[in-house]
């Protein structure tokens, strides 16, 4: 199987400095030629497009800015994205249902223009974030209140089942294989905790693949994927919005929040005083969702499935200070787990 894909690490671009993606020139060229068809398909609203380049985003969307004339006198700011993935403009539409929302507000939208089969949106412009480079702990309920809207809303399409996205038992071997070529602070304890986990597995697995409730979780969330329509307090006061709906699958909603956590293991200040399992477990509970049984034993399971296999990952996630992490959560939720 292969591997997941490369997530930006927090506070970082998505791509190298050392040049931009060859995939963002070309669809920012394509873009280019197709705005002539997507300023029709919106009448006199859409002005004329500024593309530029976006750091954070992944894939090969192009992005611009135009001013949009909406039912007011004046105009507003609009972001168009050409091309995106069926699956975010399907969300995009999908959650289009209360306002204010924890998700951009859809201005209009295409499943094909010019000829070609090519979805594409023009959204309201968020003027704050993302919120990686300015990220503050008190922000985490804010994401939080967000990612539990979202699951709010997106509960009204009935969830598919899950499709597993990781073979935990195949990417526990190439980690064993891999940690033999690293050069990791505490061999010993790694070796230790892998033969635990290799030991237990079959319990984990069977715990995790039986985890409730299903539901449609964001699949991506992270704080580059976190904006606002205002400025945030420094006490944490504002309402976020959550962007990028591409990864959206079934799954459990301890995915996000584990996920979530996992990108600060090595950066643990930066979420000091707000453990996302807790913030998005209580903001869920605020809106009346279940949040199933046993969540902390599933995150903790969860933890031991992505710690453990973090080796696996060394070409992407390998830097020392990360894998020592990992090594300590597995430790943690080994003993959690007891």
């Amino acid at each position: 199987m292969s591997p997941a894909p490369e997530r930006p690490r927090l506070g970082a671009p998505a791509h190298s400095s050392a040049g931009e993606d060859p995939r963002a020139s070309d669809a920012r060229s394509l873009a280019t030629a197709l705005e002539p068809q997507v300023r029709a398909e919106c009448g006199d609203r859409l002005g004329a497009v500024t593309w530029f380049r976006v750091d954070w985003q992944r894939g090969a969307a192009a992005t611009g800015r135009a001013a949009w004339q909406g039912a007011g006198d004046e105009p507003t700011t609009a972001v168009v994205k050409l091309p995106v993935h069926p699956r975010e403009l399907r969300w995009l539409r999908r959650l289009q249902t209360e306002r204010p929302a924890a998700v951009p507000e859809l201005l209009a939208s295409g499943d094909t223009i010019g000829g070609y089969d090519l979805a594409w949106v023009v959204i309201e412009h968020l003027p704050v974030g993302p919120l990686a480079a300015a990220w503050k702990p008190a922000f985490m309920p804010l994401v939080a209140q967000a990612i539990a809207s979202f699951s709010r809303a997106a509960a009204r399409v009935p969830p598919e089942p899950i499709r597993e996205p990781h073979d935990w038992a195949a990417l526990l071997e190439v980690a064993k294989t891999h940690l033999a070529d690293l050069k990791v602070e505490s061999p010993k304890a790694w070796k230790g905790h892998l033969r635990s986990v290799e030991r237990r597995l079959p319990e984990f697995l069977d715990a995790w693949q039986a985890r409730t409730p299903v539901e449609w979780i964001h699949g991506d969330l992270h704080p580059a994927n976190a904006m606002s329509r205002a400025p945030l307090g420094e006490d944490g006061r504002g309402e976020v919005c959550l962007i990028d709906f591409a990864e959206v699958r079934s799954g459990h909603w301890i995915e996000d929040a584990a996920y979530f956590e996992r990108l600060h293991w090595a950066v643990p200040d930066r979420l000091k005083g707000h453990p996302p399992i807790k913030a998005i477990g209580a903001a869920r509970k605020a809106l009346g969702l279940d949040n199933g049984p046993e969540p902390g034993r599933l995150a903790a399971i969860r933890r031991v499935l992505m710690a453990a296999t973090a080796p696996a990952f060394a070409k992407t996630e390998g830097s020392p200070a990360y894998l020592a992490a990992c090594c300590a959560k597995l430790g943690e939720a080994l003993k959690t787990l007891e």
